[in-house]
């Protein structure tokens, strides 16, 4: 199974971006589907993550700002973001955690937010 990021691009403080990260397939024995982001010289860190039971988790830097949620029929999840800041500012990577298949990571979409 892999993974495609999409849904970056170039936005304005303030603005909105969606991103979607779609499965090639079913996976099987879900625990989790994150965002993750790297901004230029950092670590990569956690952005929002939903559970296979549909509990989510969010940076506290994101919170009440980002919006994760998944779609079971297209095998995909979004990441809504609003309000966006300069400091949002990275390359947002998905991730899928399964007890069956381990950690498939997607290949990142750039999201830059302008002054």
């Amino acid at each position: 199974v892999q993974l495609q990021a999409s849904g970056g691009g170039l936005v304005q403080a303030g603005g909105s971006l969606r991103l979607s990260c779609v499965a090639s397939g079913r996976i099987f024995g879900l625990n989790a589907v994150g965002w993750y982001r790297q901004a230029p010289g950092k670590q990569r860190e956690l952005v929002a993550v939903v559970t296979g039971r549909g509990t989510t988790n969010y940076a506290d830097s994101v919170k009440g700002r980002f919006s994760i949620s998944g779609d079971n029929v297209k095998n995909a999840v979004f990441l809504q973001m609003n309000s966006l800041k300069p400091d949002d500012t990275g390359v947002y990577y998905c991730k899928v955690s399964s007890s069956v298949s381990g950690d498939i990571w997607g290949q990142g979409t750039l999201v830059t937010v302008s002054s």
